[in-house]
């Protein structure tokens, strides 16, 4: 075959092409010209209306964007990272049941292959023991989190805070649970929703004077900005755990406010002094509540409240607001 030859064949080729592609564009009642209504995901024709395609798939993104900034600013490839796993959610998860994309259950050779997968999935994961101790941190504090009712944010930085003292090297002669348990509650205190340390003893696997000791040589170390707890912070939550109204839990707010301009608070328990103000605001407001009530939301002793509520009111009346 000639180049001429050639040239002439792939000519009547591309002339074919064109034309199924113009027969494809135009409505085949009418011959008119077919449009794209993006609106509701169908081709129609301009001319007489007929409905060509219908369900077309919007292959662009769900959200708008106005400037090229905003654009690569919304653009994805998929999920975030997070510091709250150990390869920050880059690896692959194998599901532990045995059904397929279907939820058809597997045959016994699959399960015997998914189980050898899963086995080297875990081990490839986790490749030092530096990956295995963040590993098993990181889901401390995620158990702790959970069970302090917790918001994202603490444990993200609770996450952060742990690799931090990982790779400074601070772990050694000291227990994983311990600098778990340190970090949850550091960070929760840099967040604002500060837990006591009682709370904090409670859900970790290791003693109240270790997390303590642990907690002040991990924020020096590490040089972590934490302003002591303010009173205030907790009164929402004991308010919430007793039922109590919003008048309560703004006169309990107004009741700590004075006892800062009196310096009554200096050297004092914030916790003691929230649970001693949410006390008294409740019988200030004529809502039934009693001392244990009180005691056993916030976990402190009878005893610290009813100090704590006499100290609250003569500051009050030291002011001449009571």
């Amino acid at each position: 075959m000639t180049e001429n030859t050639r040239t002439r064949v792939r000519t009547s080729e591309d002339e074919r092409e064109t034309e199924r592609s113009d027969e494809s564009l135009s409505c085949p009642e009418c011959s008119g010209r077919l449009v794209n209504d993006e609106e509701h995901g169908e081709t129609v024709c301009e001319d007489c209306g007929l409905v060509v395609e219908e369900g077309s798939v919007d292959r662009g993104p769900e959200w708008r964007a106005f400037d090229a900034q905003e654009k690569s600013q919304k653009s994805r490839v998929g999920a975030p990272t997070t510091n709250t796993m150990h390869d920050k959610g880059l690896s692959t998860n194998i599901d532990w049941r045995d059904k397929d994309a279907y939820g058809n259950s597997l045959g016994s050779r699959q399960r015997e292959k998914m189980q050898r997968l899963r086995k080297w999935n875990e081990r490839f994961r986790t490749r030092d023991s530096k990956e295995r101790n963040l590993k098993q941190a990181l889901g401390e504090i995620d158990r702790m989190a959970s069970a302090l009712g917790l918001p994202e944010n603490v444990r993200e930085t609770a996450s952060v805070i742990y690799r931090r003292a990982l790779e400074e090297d601070l772990l050694p002669g000291r227990s994983i649970e311990g600098v778990s348990t340190a970090c949850v509650y550091a960070a929760a205190r840099q967040a604002g929703v500060p837990r006591s340390l009682d709370e904090i003893a409670e859900v970790s696997r290791v003693e109240k004077n270790e997390v303590a000791r642990t907690y002040r040589y991990v924020v020096r170390e590490l040089g972590l900005e934490v302003k002591p707890a303010d009173p205030e912070s907790y009164v929402p939550r004991f308010a919430s755990g007793l039922g109590l109204s919003d008048e309560a839990e703004h006169r309990a707010r107004k009741l700590l406010r004075n006892a800062k301009e009196k310096g009554v608070h200096s050297g004092k328990s914030p916790v003691g002094l929230a649970a001693a103000a949410v006390y008294a605001a409740a019988l200030l407001t004529n809502e039934k509540t009693t001392q244990a009530a009180v005691s056993e939301v916030a976990d402190i002793s009878e005893v610290t409240i009813r100090n704590r509520y006499h100290e609250l009111l003569e500051a009050e009346e030291s002011l001449g607001l009571a």
